[in-house]
């Protein structure tokens, strides 16, 4: 792809971006419509921005919104970091313009596994059933479930439930993912949970 930069419109779920972008930044940002969006791309750098749009001001501002990220390099599935979030800033209010994540795999010859925690609790044996339910405030374990297709699937309860590439799509109860409900806008394109105002995508940048 050509290395050329050109000025592209970014949406973002509280507003847009006018910046130069490469070719392949495009091609992230595109997500199959007419539109561009910024949070497939991630964090560009503040001097390719060149004006800004605030929904919540309703006003175009000249130069780049206020960027903040944190880089807290957290596994959230097997084969797959959390590197990088961060969010675009409107200077005039402070109203999000856009958020975004960075991932990345450690082994690229292997995919992505479940959402499984990182430290393991020890299971719990429920041969005995009376000691079991006199433990009122037991922590939640996570229990073997019958064999599917050779794998032990386990549940994970109340935990972040991310498919395979790296979206979140619901919590885990016990043997299934529950889907949130009425906690905002669900995005069509990957299923992340908005605020109930938001007109795009906190996580892809989609249309709501």
């Amino acid at each position: 792809m050509s290395a050329e930069l050109r000025l592209k419109k970014l949406r973002g779920s509280g507003g847009f971006v006018m910046a130069r972008v490469t070719d392949e930044q495009q091609s992230k940002g595109n997500l199959g419509g007419p539109d561009l969006f910024l949070a497939p791309i991630g964090r560009l750098e503040s001097e390719k921005i060149s004006k800004y749009t605030c929904n919540t001001c309703e006003k175009e501002f000249e130069g780049s919104p206020k960027i903040e990220f944190e880089n807290p390099n957290e596994e959230v599935a097997e084969n797959l970091i959390l590197v990088e979030r961060g969010k675009y800033l409107c200077n005039e209010c402070g109203s999000t313009i856009a958020e975004y994540r960075d991932f990345r795999k450690p082994d690229e010859q292997m995919d992505v596994g479940l959402a499984n925690p990182i430290e393991q609790q020890q299971e719990t044996s429920f041969s005995d059933f009376d000691t079991f339910t006199e433990q009122e405030t037991v922590q939640p374990q996570v229990a073997p479930e019958p064999s599917l297709g050779g794998d032990t699937f386990r549940s994970i309860f109340g935990m972040d439930v991310f498919d395979e590439t790296a979206k979140r799509i619901g919590k885990a109860k016990q043997g299934s993912v529950e889907t949130p409900v009425g906690e905002g806008l669900r995005c069509p394109s990957c299923n992340f949970d908005n605020k109930p105002d938001s007109k795009f995508c906190e996580s892809c940048g989609a249309q709501l």
